[in-house]
């Protein structure tokens, strides 16, 4: 694994593991965020930074690292309805200018890339396992 893709994939790691342990930390702003349509609010906040954690720490597993990948990328696409939500609702988060929730949306496009590119897009490397 060249060097550049072993760095980006410790930050994903770590990232995702942050992220993950901040649903326990501020659940607030998770529940907060979350569309009106969906149930269960905190029980679906703490399942996603449960997620997050697991699938963050698997990514470190080499016969897991697939797996890893693409249950975040699962989990990306799961969260963005909330995402959508924000930029629909800016008069619900003042907090940041409106474009930015709308400038926000595209990048979770980048983070799919960045967990495909650590995670699935890998040479075959008998000697750590990876595939």
């Amino acid at each position: 694994m060249d060097t550049v893709r072993k760095i980006l994939k410790y930050l994903l790691v770590v990232f995702f593991v942050a992220a993950g342990i901040n649903h326990f930390r501020n659940p607030e702003f998770y529940l907060r965020i979350m569309p009106p349509y969906l149930p269960w609010h905190e029980a679906l906040n703490y399942a996603s930074g449960f997620f997050e954690i697991l699938l963050g720490l698997l990514v470190l597993i080499p016969r897991c690292t697939r797996f890893a990948g693409w249950g975040l990328i699962a989990l990306l696409a799961a969260v963005f309805p909330a995402n959508l939500h924000m930029a629909l609702n800016p008069h619900l988060f003042p907090e940041l200018p409106p474009m930015a929730y709308y400038i926000r949306l595209p990048f979770q496009l980048v983070f799919i890339a960045w967990v495909y590119w650590a995670t699935l897009e890998q040479r075959r490397n008998p000697e750590d396992g990876s595939n």
